[in-house]
């Protein structure tokens, strides 16, 4: 039976400090790569938080930027406590440890549930929305046998394959990522499933804010989390241009394993599928293809032994040289709409990497940046 991944250093964050960070989070345009960048270039939040405005407007912002209040992060953490949620930090034993690894890892995540469920390697399992029968029937029995087998199940609490897996580990425990809020669940008739997983042992968990009604925009967010939380994610059905696509795009550039159920080539359903498999997913026909090929993911040293990719641990530091308008403009000339890794503009620029970090979090502040996967960035264009 697999083991938890190992916690390493793990410090819990303070009162005063998650009130700092929730607050960093939810100002403008603060995403997780910029408030990475903005705690190892301070040293706290509270320090980012007195430079966001001048940041901004050094990155060229047309308006006044609006910096989350006290008052704002203390009233979600009291509606948290109200919903029976608390808010679990990158840096504290109960953040969930394969997501910690992930490019961009949410710093703060909002959860309701057993956090023991954080502690035990996942497999994430999701597909089509209207899902056949043998679809569901079939993506049940993976959950369960890898449940059994000691993995929660992680899934996104959508309709048809979501709703399968979700209640087929019930028992042995499972983590619903919501796109919305975590007292905004979404579809309206999975309230009662997430009450029960929430209830039974499993875990609910959101990176987005009390109240926030999902986007369509706000979905990959979701299956971003789904990916990043679990060792390896089994697609079952899924049509070409499908979010469980996505999902699986994710696991594969986060070196997770990606699963495919082949079906009928007749089956809309299944062509996404079946397109994974041409592009070299695991050929999925048993629970023993998925348990087998986790089996040496599982250990309990696999993530001590791996960088871990968060913000330091707040502390009091030197404050490197902010760049000058010359460094800036060297940026920016170097940037363009086709994205490229940061490794290569510091070679391009000659610049230190202090220096172009906060450029990039200048230009993220004041909306001037795009942030791509695998550590790319662009210029934004005007829509």
């Amino acid at each position: 039976m697999p083991q938890g991944g190992a916690r390493g250093a793990v410090v819990a964050l303070t009162e005063r400090q998650k009130i700092a960070w929730l607050r960093l989070i939810r100002s403008d345009n603060v995403g997780p790569a910029t408030f990475r960048d903005l705690i190892n270039h301070f040293g706290t939040a509270e320090a980012a938080l007195e430079a966001l405005p001048e940041l901004s407007r050094r990155g060229g912002a047309e308006r006044s930027f609006r910096v989350a209040t006290v008052e704002d992060a203390e009233r979600e953490l009291e509606a948290a406590y109200r919903f029976g949620a608390v808010f679990v930090g990158i840096g504290e034993p109960e953040y969930p440890d394969a997501l910690r690894q992930i490019d961009g890892a949410p710093p703060l995540v909002a959860t309701k549930g057993d956090l023991k469920a954080t502690a035990r390697p996942s497999l994430g399992i999701v597909g089509s929305r209207n899902a056949s029968v043998s679809g569901a029937k079939f993506a049940a029995m993976i959950a369960r046998d890898a449940g059994a087998a000691g993995y929660v199940i992680t899934s996104g609490l959508a309709r048809g394959i979501d709703t399968a897996a979700h209640r087929a580990s019930l028992r042995t425990g499972t983590i619903a990522v919501l796109a919305g809020g975590l007292d905004r669940p979404y579809p309206p008739e999975n309230i009662g499933l997430l009450q029960e997983i929430v209830s039974g042992g499993g875990l609910a968990i959101s990176e987005m804010p009390f109240g926030w009604e999902p986007r369509a925009r706000d979905f990959p967010r979701r299956n971003r989390l789904v990916a990043g939380i679990s060792l390896g994610v089994a697609i079952v059905e899924a049509a070409n241009r499908s979010g469980s696509l996505i999902t699986a795009r994710y696991a594969a550039d986060f070196g997770r394993l990606v699963f495919a159920v082949p079906g009928s080539p007749l089956d809309p359903r299944c062509h996404g599928t079946n397109d994974l498999l041409k592009q070299g997913a695991t050929v999925t026909t048993s629970s023993a293809d998925v348990i087998e090929a986790l089996a040496p993911l599982s250990r309990d040293d696999l993530f001590s032994r791996l960088h871990v990719n968060e913000p330091a641990l707040e502390e009091l530091r030197p404050v490197p040289r902010a760049p000058d308008d010359s460094d800036r403009s060297r940026v920016v000339e170097a940037l363009g709409p086709t994205p490229v890794e940061i490794d290569d503009l510091i070679r391009h620029t000659g610049l230190a990497a202090p220096q172009i970090h906060l450029v990039l979090v200048e230009l993220d502040l004041a909306g001037q940046l795009c942030r791509h996967g695998g550590n790319l960035v662009s210029i934004a264009t005007a829509e």
